[in-house]
């Protein structure tokens, strides 16, 4: 087992730098966060800290928060609809409203909404989580309230770059649609279309995000790689950025473009209690964006591991957590390995196919 004192030396899993910058150029980092899927116990314990009178989300993110505000622009995925009322869990999950000002109080910038539980609500729950979203001044893409909402690209201007970010998904649980724009599925000619289209309207850089895989495996599928091998061959996309599988997959590169292929869960109730003991794992990547001039690249890509401690569901960055004793040692020390083993000390290998 890796001691105290050689994990923390570590810091960050970090993969060396790929490109020289010219001269002149701009560099933004870009953090991304998993699965935001608010069980039953989540929201009860968001409940209990809101007073017992109203949902209050930001006790779980308070120790990632510094991450997410150092970067220059944040990605959440919101995993299940946002709705007023009474909340809903497994199958079909309904979450306050109160998370949409957690998430901008944390420091996210923009969300993900295309996921395999967008519609477990129906067109209702698309609606209200677009509107708690537009409230608390988050930017989103992946579902919508209409065809023109669907037509419009999520375009952000961060230190002078335009980074547009597209959402898609791959499965809807076998859910049917409400509308053809209600979400976006993951069709590798639309996706390559919408970042065509982006470019167009100046965007200097496409982020985009897959809902995909086979949940609770760490290996990339046949599927997942063959949708990254085809995204990452266009000039227009920039890099790919994973979430579903609840448990950490690899940052690989792939055409020479960083892909996460998956980044755990951000916050859940999964334990091993009912699912594998890596569903509490996840990871915040950050991604150094070299751009100069028209051309965009991923020099850089770095994670910070973090934990989900329980019964509190604080979302826990792993280092800061031992050197403060937050959690078990032995536990934190096993979530470290168990995720430093899958996407490794540098985070940029190519991919093998």
């Amino acid at each position: 087992m890796v001691s105290v004192g050689a994990l923390l030396a570590l810091a960050l899993a970090i993969s060396p730098a790929t490109a020289r910058d010219a001269p002149g150029g701009v560099q933004i980092t870009i953090a991304a966060t998993g699965d935001l899927l608010i069980h039953q116990p989540v929201w009860q314990r968001a409940l209990a800290d809101g007073g017992g009178r109203r949902y209050d989300f930001r006790p779980l993110l308070r120790a990632v928060r510094p991450y997410l505000q150092s970067a220059d622009m944040a990605i959440c995925h919101v995993e299940t609809p946002l709705r007023p009322g009474p909340p809903a869990g497994y199958p079909l999950f309904a979450t306050p409203v109160a998370l949409a000002p957690a998430i901008h109080w944390a420091g996210f910038d923009v969300c993900s909404t295309a996921s395999n539980h967008t519609l477990d609500d129906g067109q209702a729950g698309i609606d209200t989580t677009v509107s708690a979203l537009d409230r608390a001044g988050v930017r989103h893409a992946g579902s919508y309230r209409s065809a023109a909402g669907s037509r419009k690209l999520a375009i952000l201007t961060v230190k002078g770059v335009r980074v547009a970010f597209l959402s898609y998904t791959t499965l809807l649980n076998g859910l049917r649609p409400p509308h053809p724009w209600s979400v976006n599925l993951a069709s590798p000619n639309r996706i390559l279309s919408d970042a065509h289209r982006a470019r167009s309207l100046g965007a200097d850089v496409v982020i985009v995000s897959l809902h995909w895989g086979q949940e609770y495996q760490h290996a990339p599928t046949s599927s997942q790689v063959q949708l990254a091998d085809q995204l990452t061959r266009s000039p227009d996309v920039t890099a790919v950025v994973g979430q579903h599988v609840h448990v950490v997959q690899p940052i690989r590169r792939v055409n020479g473009k960083i892909v996460v292929f998956g980044e755990g869960n951000l916050v859940s109730n999964q334990t091993a209690a009912c699912c594998p003991a890596a569903t509490q794992d996840g990871m915040i990547v950050l991604l150094t964006v070299s751009v100069q001039g028209t051309h965009a690249r991923v020099a850089r890509a770095r994670y910070v591991p973090i934990w989900v401690r329980h019964p509190d569901f604080t979302v826990l960055p792993v280092g800061l957590a031992l050197r403060h004793r937050l959690a078990d040692t032995r536990t934190l020390l096993q979530s470290w390995q168990r995720t430093v083993s899958v996407v490794g000390r540098s985070a940029a290998r190519p991919v093998r196919r």
